[in-house]
């Protein structure tokens, strides 16, 4: 059960700028407590020795490229193929439960209670949709959250100083009616669960901040403008706290959408598989208690610790991520039993990159943010004092800084042997890519088996097609990933804040085209 503490709880709906700012400052107060940005804390010795030693690695094995003959001239890319061997068997081991039927997040014999929306069990929820210009893709997104079953209390469209038809959709199709900037609207005259708040433009992560200070649930849900829930999934998500006390935060199963185009068919190919793949690993990490990754395009929370926390931090790239890290960091130093959770029964298709350089900023900005969070929380890499999470998932993070350059690497020196005339080399180092795809293969189809008895969702996978997948990724798909990472170094040496923009297509409204 989760232990008491003091947290800061807003019982009343903000309605005036004094109490607006009053809200504001003590998020930032939280923040400036709970956040290592703000307050570094010293690396561990053997935290230090991982990071160092990976980069060393990566420069002994290179370097033997040079001087080795036979496959060991290839070491960068035979120890690219052990540690993604490895990670591959941990997850096909954590994840050997989802074999037998998955209960949902309550039980049986509670589902019909649960489903009073009158018991006192089922905790309310307030949904936040920020946005920013983005008037093509609401209304297929509130459409979706207005016909949820057993839908939310609050939906608060966080408008993050938009300058497009934004204003006019929400007054003219939702019955809003625009409130002074930083207050909350009243409710819609025609939806009375919908409500506006207007702030200046300054991010996402603020926009969500005072959408959090202003609400009045005990669960928030992020959903971003482009994405679409499926018709229970506000449902599931509040039984999966009900279901849980320690629960602080849960994400939900995504399904990416691009464009119709040639290039956004073969993008949403790879991305389907990509993302059936990193839903089983989040499983398998939160069976070890170390899930750090949730997607903040449909997440839920618990009001209480992010209030706690901070909420959102402005800086980062990726505020979903790093908020993780803090919450973590918050349960540890105060002796709670927190966890975070998968749901594999609340569902949404979000819009995704279509476009080669769409796709690129996308990876450039998820990987610059990974890398930002990782530097500032250091300390907790090989720190036992944070268990499973500092023992084990911190250093495998801390060696993935460093994955896509061993990747690309590889790959460069393949092509280095083969016009260099080292046919022996070369015919060596197909034989271990072909071991590696076989391995691939495997794991992709027991990923597409878990993954359709855990959601239920067979809609969008195909064995044959995951067939296709794992052999054509390794030269394709993956090579792009890891250019996006390598730009993401770039963009993070260079201290980029920018996100780039993002052109919707996969969920644009039909009218809005």
């Amino acid at each position: 059960m989760t232990q008491d503490v003091d947290l800061p709880v807003e019982n009343a709906p903000v309605n005036s700028a004094d109490a607006a700012r009053s809200a504001k400052a003590s998020l930032e107060s939280a923040l400036a407590l709970a956040s290592p940005r703000i307050l570094p804390r010293p690396a561990t010795m053997l935290g230090m020795a991982i990071h160092c030693s990976v980069v060393a690695l990566w420069l002994v094995l290179f370097a033997r490229a040079f001087f080795l003959h036979g496959v060991v001239a290839w070491s960068t890319g035979i120890a690219y193929v052990i540690y993604d061997t490895l990670l591959l068997a941990f997850v096909t081991l954590k994840t050997l439960p989802l074999i037998r039927p998955v209960q949902p997040p309550a039980a049986p014999a509670r589902a019909a209670n649960l489903a009073n929306l009158a018991n006192p069990t089922m905790p309310d929820m307030g949904v936040i949709v920020a946005s920013h210009n983005e008037a093509a893709v609401l209304p297929v997104t509130l459409a979706a959250l207005l016909q949820q079953t057993h839908g939310p209390a609050q939906i608060v469209i966080a408008d993050d100083g938009s300058t497009d038809g934004t204003h006019d959709l929400l007054t003219r199709r939702f019955g809003l009616i625009s409130p002074a900037e930083g207050e909350l609207s009243a409710p819609s005259t025609l939806y009375p669960n919908l409500y506006w708040l207007r702030v200046p433009h300054g991010g996402k992560a603020r926009a969500l901040n005072a959408a959090i200070t202003v609400m009045t649930t005990g669960t928030v849900m992020t959903v971003d403008a482009d994405t679409l829930l499926a018709a229970d999934a506000t449902f599931a998500m509040r039984a999966a706290f009900a279901g849980n006390p320690d629960l602080v935060a849960a994400a939900g199963i995504l399904v990416p959408v691009c464009s119709k185009t040639v290039a956004g068919r073969l993008f949403q190919f790879f991305q389907t598989y990509e993302y059936m793949r990193n839903f089983i690993a989040r499983f398998a990490w939160m069976r070890a208690d170390s899930l750090l990754l949730i997607s903040g395009a449909f997440a839920s929370f618990r009001r209480d610790a992010l209030l706690a926390v901070g909420g959102f931090d402005p800086q980062c790239l990726v505020e979903d991520y790093e908020l993780i890290h803090r919450l973590r960091r918050y349960a540890v130093d105060h002796g709670l039993h927190w966890d975070v959770s998968v749901i594999g029964n609340a569902h949404a298709r979000t819009d995704a990159p279509g476009t080669l350089a769409g796709f690129l900023r996308q990876r450039r900005r998820w990987f610059a943010g990974f890398l930002q969070t990782q530097y500032w929380n250091r300390d907790m890499t090989g720190n036992p004092r944070y268990g499973t999470l500092g023992m084990l998932m911190l250093p495998v993070k801390a060696i993935d800084t460093m994955q896509p350059v061993y990747g690309l690497t590889a790959f460069v020196l393949l092509l280095g042997f083969v016009f260099g005339g080292h046919g022996a080399i070369v015919i060596s180092i197909f034989g271990v890519i072909g071991l590696k795809t076989a391995i691939d293969l495997m794991f992709y189809l027991w990923c597409v088996h878990l993954y359709r008895r855990w959601t239920g969702d067979r809609s969008g996978s195909s064995i044959g097609m995951a067939m296709v997948a794992a052999i054509a990724e390794p030269f394709t798909f993956q090579l792009i990933r890891h250019a996006g990472a390598v730009l993401g170094w770039l963009h993070f040496l260079r201290g980029g804040r920018s996100w780039g923009k993002q052109r919707r297509s996969g969920l644009v409204a039909p009218d809005e085209h």
